[in-house]
């Protein structure tokens, strides 16, 4: 097995199904697995809260891609279906007492519910007609959130406040260990969805929502059945999103409908269209490069706020023509996402000198 190869040649089954063929990517691997191990001993406590903001975002991101880049189905009530597993984990586990982990069960659950019953249109519905239907469910959710008719889901406060995070005795410490403890915990949960993610496209159900995406009257002709795969595309994808909702209540320790608004949405939407649709690994670079961004942005406003003053009061709106002018680059230049150019640039790499 060479370090690199012009060509990658299968003699058995066990060696199609890999996950890595060559040395230089068992290489990468490691050195991942290495830098995630030294990661909460190099960086101070506020980037570290970056990070642990950007493994929720790799849960929900890796979600989203299941319903949108493999199977087809656009989806725009990202924001909502977090909403369903915030508020739900959070009054499970502090007021009906359930134990934290089996509240977040409850939730993701309950999401994955939530999320096939707005996918129900889906079975009629395709492209922007789907948008829409699915642009409902957050307005719906966002509506219920933000009226809380009687008072039964934030008692009258309009927020919900959530008591630190507790598992079998072991309880989340203060200040100094708060984002390294939650770092671990959340590391882990997004390498699991990251690995759960790229081995459900190598089952048979994978692989049927796949064949939905392509073309759906074909995959039916061959046996596929379209309304199963698609309720269930928008169950496991709900699930991802409802976890990475509980996670955000409990790391949080507040929740309030301002988190989960339309704009959430469209944020998910833009890093898994940045990553690269239909790819496990485009919506981690995705998730990585749309939460990085308003924090670099922040960081040249605050370096040129001396020489440039008035950015400081333009800086939302300047992230957000921002945000919208790297959806369209991406979107002309480079529909396939960082993932692809990630690729090429291995390409490169392997077939030099070469051009091709």
């Amino acid at each position: 097995m060479a370090a690199t190869a012009t060509g990658i040649h299968h003699r058995s089954y066990t060696s199609e199904l890999r996950l890595r063929a060559t040395k230089s990517e068992y290489f990468r691997l490691a050195l991942m697995l290495v830098l995630l191990l030294v990661v909460p001993f190099v960086l101070d406590n506020y980037w570290l809260s970056v990070v642990n903001t950007i493994c929720i975002a790799v849960i929900g991101a890796v979600g989203l891609n299941i319903l949108v880049g493999y199977t087809g189905q656009i989806s725009l009530g990202q924001g909502g279906f977090l909403a369903v597993g915030a508020y739900s984990s959070a009054i499970l586990s502090d007021r009906i007492g359930l134990p934290t982990p089996l509240a977040i069960l409850f939730a993701v659950v309950l999401t994955a519910v939530v999320g096939t019953f707005f996918g129900l249109p889906g079975l009629r519905l395709k492209g922007l007609y789907l948008a829409i239907a699915t642009l409902a469910s957050q307005m719906i959710i966002e509506f219920l959130i933000r009226r809380d008719y009687g008072g039964w889901l934030t008692e009258g406060a309009g927020y919900i406040n959530v008591d630190r995070l507790e598992i079998g005795g072991f309880k989340i410490g203060g200040r100094d260990v708060f984002e390294t403890q939650w770092y671990w915990i959340l590391m882990v949960l997004a390498v699991l969805a990251v690995i759960t993610g790229r081995n459900l496209f190598r089952t048979g159900l994978g692989r049927s929502f796949m064949a939905v995406r392509d073309q759906d009257i074909a995959a039916e002709a061959i046996g596929v059945n379209l309304t199963r795969a698609k309720l269930t595309a928008f169950a496991v994808s709900s699930a991802f999103v409802g976890l990475a909702g509980a996670l955000t209540a409990h790391y949080s320790e507040v929740i309030s409908w301002e988190k989960f608004t339309l704009d959430v949405s469209i944020l998910y939407l833009a890093m898994i269209i940045v990553g690269g649709l239909g790819s496990i690994a485009g919506a981690v670079y995705g998730a990585i490069f749309m939460t990085l961004l308003p924090e670099f942005i922040q960081e040249a406003a605050n370096s040129a706020e001396s020489s440039l003053p008035f950015l400081a009061n333009q800086l939302p709106a300047i992230q957000n023509a921002l945000f919208g002018l790297i959806i369209i680059c991406f979107l002309i230049f480079e529909p396939r996402g960082l993932d692809r150019i990630w690729h090429r640039m291995k390409d490169y790499i392997r077939f030099w000198p070469f051009r091709y």
